[in-house]
């Protein structure tokens, strides 16, 4: 089971790390880059290196490639026992994921950040790069690389192709970018929904009270519950001949997709 949210948490904030943890996210990212200012790098990643040296369990999100503290954030974190996967933000190079994939234990994921045009172009054989397990977006980022305004249809084509190229690699699916908004419940979930409706199965959230909104876009309606399971009845009571449910035609795919919703 793959995770349906990923919260940051500030790299230099040692003291949020284990609250982070206990907030209900799925999982959490300690945060090297953005949150995190130049003179305080060094310091943060002392700060989480410790942290899961003595027991502490999460992602990283480290320095981008080509950047004075991408080398020592690898030396430093690439075999700490607590790591869970590494998060390579402005991904653009296969052969560079390529390279950090060799110095991590096999239990570690590596999660790209897809974060500009290059990125894009790149995106099938970055999503096919060794070790590999899903993709993230990051759409604040991206639309300051395209010179775009706005986050719903403006983004429509590269989110799917996200989802595209993830499914095309066999990876899991991919992970929508963060919500500005804190305390708009509704909002966060309504962009939630919208990336689950194109394939997303997760988002990155930036403060525990977006949590909840996001677990609840990737929850099952009570509708959708319902039509699962009379659709469950349906075939098993036909047999394995062909049946109806609603008036309507219950193929193999709409088998499918009623067992996603609720796993018999």
């Amino acid at each position: 089971m793959y995770p349906r949210s990923y919260l940051f948490v500030p790299g230099n904030r040692p003291e949020r790390f284990a609250k982070a943890c206990d907030s209900g996210a799925d999982a959490v990212i300690l945060d090297l880059e953005d949150a995190v200012a130049p003179a305080a790098k060094a310091q943060a990643r002392d700060a989480v290196r410790t942290w899961l040296a003595s027991g502490g369990r999460a992602c990283v999100r480290i320095n981008a490639a080509g950047t004075q503290w991408f080398d020592a954030d690898i030396a430093a974190l690439a075999q700490c026992p607590g790591l869970i996967g590494l998060v390579v933000p402005k991904a653009e190079s296969a052969a560079t994921l390529a390279a950090i994939a060799v110095k991590l234990p096999a239990a570690t994921a590596l999660l790209p950040l897809l974060e500009s045009a290059v990125g894009f172009d790149n995106l099938r054989a970055i999503a096919r790069a060794p070790k590999v397990q899903r993709l993230l977006f990051g759409t604040l980022d991206f639309q300051v690389d395209m010179g775009m305004r706005g986050d719903g249809d403006e983004l429509l084509y590269f989110r799917s192709q996200l989802t595209l190229a993830s499914r095309v690699a066999g990876i899991a699916a991919p992970v929508d970018g963060v919500t500005a908004s804190i305390d708009d419940a509704a909002l966060i979930q309504a962009e939630t929904t919208r990336a689950r409706n194109l394939g997303f199965r997760a988002k990155l959230c930036i403060h525990p009270r977006q949590v909840e909104p996001v677990h609840a876009a990737f929850r099952p309606t009570a509708e959708e519950i319902e039509w699962a399971r009379k659709v469950q009845v349906a075939v098993k009571a036909s047999d394995g001949a062909a049946t109806t449910v609603d008036g309507k035609m219950v193929d193999l795919p709409v088998i499918l997709k009623a067992n996603e919703i609720l796993p018999p």
